[in-house]
């Protein structure tokens, strides 16, 4: 089933694993499909998401010894969910047991996006990402393409013409989303980005010999001529503090009078932050936004002040013990640069945080650095949520990232342009129009998460009255 997930997108194995799953949990008793539930999610998360063991091997005389533990961790961690969905599943399906799989399955993939701050990653809806049944997410958002992947495994197992059922929804939903694609793009709007990418290696990252060559090859790069409308940096781009004006002055330079996105860790008291600072062309800042959805253990500790004690801090910041969560989503007017809805790296993986901005904006601006993730699996899973954040909110969506993949992706989720792994360079790219705001974008995941726990309610009164 991880064969489905990017970079491969083999979502014609991925389906077929999820068909014989269900074969093997249905008719067990609940305890049973609730352990083979667990080791299955356990080898499904361990291949899918092997690439969390990468940010221990930067610093790996130091950190190298817990990446295994941390595999195992987050594998089996995560498998708890399928754990749950499995013995869910054969207790309230009964004799519609694959009913009753397919609808708890796609409730794990809900549960996992809200429980403990969340982690969306590698949702089984993900293996669509690369084809028209993405265009799906625009109605019903990425659980709902979860829900669709396990109603045709459980079509698939039904007798009486139950595959060649599987057969022509799943040609409906892809004749539905190629119809989409083949609508006419909407008219790009009137600016050009340049998406700067300096490709500074994570273990190089903070030595003060090479941020500062970092740092010059942004500059550069800032500077070519013919001069767009926006430049844009990646998250963290720079060793210094937003309220260093001197760092700030030479960037204005550089950019030769225009205004600069890009990321930076600001102070505040004794508080730091993860942030995205636009500066004008006199090295003011323009607008500020604070990244508020931290990861785990990464830019944070719980009870982070208590933990500090223990010497336990952020394995990603840099300042301080840890970074301080923002407000929450914001819109930042750039006035004739338009409205942009400001993402920095993890938050792209959340579309509820999209949703809860305040209005909506022209466009998404993702700020990242991708360089933890390595160089195989990581960066390219990122990139495809990002994708799909931009079907769902139908907007473009800009992405920076320090090492890569830096991409330019229209409203229906297409990479119109990007800049390759493991590169330095920039690219100049027209802004590609934005669409009317899809139902998800109104809605979120409320109708779905009803439609699923009615659907299951429905299951478990069914099964009762047959018992009595």
């Amino acid at each position: 089933m991880a064969l489905g997930q990017a970079p491969w997108g083999l979502w014609f194995v991925a389906l077929p694993a999820l068909v014989l799953l269900f074969r093997l949990l249905q008719g067990r008793g609940a305890g049973q499909a609730a352990f083979l539930g667990w080791f299955a999610g356990a080898g499904y998360f361990g291949a899918g998401m092997f690439w969390i063991v990468e940010p221990f091997l930067v610093d790996a005389p130091r950190h190298g010894w817990m990446a295994p533990f941390a595999l195992l961790f987050l594998s089996f961690g995560l498998a708890l969910f399928w754990a749950a969905a499995a013995w869910g599943g054969t207790r309230i399906g009964g004799r519609f047991g694959a009913l009753g799989l397919a609808l708890a399955f796609a409730a794990s993939d809900l549960a996992r996006g809200y429980v403990l701050t969340g982690f969306p990653w590698a949702l089984i809806g993900h293996i669509w990402i690369d084809t028209p049944v993405a265009q799906a997410a625009a109605l019903v958002g990425p659980v709902g393409l979860t829900l669709a992947a396990a109603l045709l495994a459980a079509l698939a197992m039904a007798r009486a013409g139950g595959m060649v059922a599987a057969v022509l929804l799943l040609g409906v939903i892809w004749g539905g989303g190629a119809w989409r694609l083949a609508q006419p793009d909407p008219a790009p709007q009137p600016m050009t980005v340049r998406i700067i990418q300096p490709n500074a290696a994570q273990h190089l990252k903070w030595d003060p010999e090479m941020s500062a060559l970092f740092f010059r090859r942004q500059l550069d790069m800032s500077s070519a001529e013919p001069a767009p409308d926006l430049i844009v940096w990646p998250e963290t781009a720079v060793n210094f503090l937003l309220e260093e004006q001197v760092g700030l002055d030479l960037i204005a330079g550089a950019a030769r009078g225009v205004p600069v996105a890009l990321g930076i860790q600001r102070l505040e008291g004794r508080r730091f932050y993860n942030s995205l600072a636009v500066i004008d062309p006199e090295a003011r800042v323009q607008a500020l936004y604070d990244k508020h959805h931290l990861v785990p253990f990464g830019e944070y500790f719980p009870l982070g002040d208590l933990a500090a004690r223990f010497g336990l801090h952020g394995f990603a910041s840099q300042q301080g013990q840890g970074y301080s969560s923002g407000p929450g989503p914001a819109v930042l007017d750039l006035g004739p640069l338009g409205r942009v809805l400001p993402l920095i790296c993890y938050e792209a993986v959340f579309p509820q945080d999209l949703n809860g901005a305040p209005e909506r904006a022209d466009w998404i601006l993702q700020a990242t650095n991708d360089a933890w993730f390595g160089q195989m699996v990581g960066p390219y899973q990122h990139l495809a949520q990002a994708r799909l954040r931009a079907i769902e909110q139908g907007l473009p969506l800009i992405r920076a990232a320090n090492t890569g993949v830096s991409a330019v992706i229209d409203a229906r989720g297409r990479v119109r342009d990007s800049l390759l792994l493991d590169t330095h360079g920039y690219m100049d790219a027209r802004m590609p129009g934005a669409l009317a705001q899809p139902f998800y974008a109104r809605t979120g995941d409320l109708p779905l998460a009803v439609l699923i726990g009615a659907g299951l309610v429905i299951l478990l009164l069914t099964g009762r009255r047959k018992a009595s």
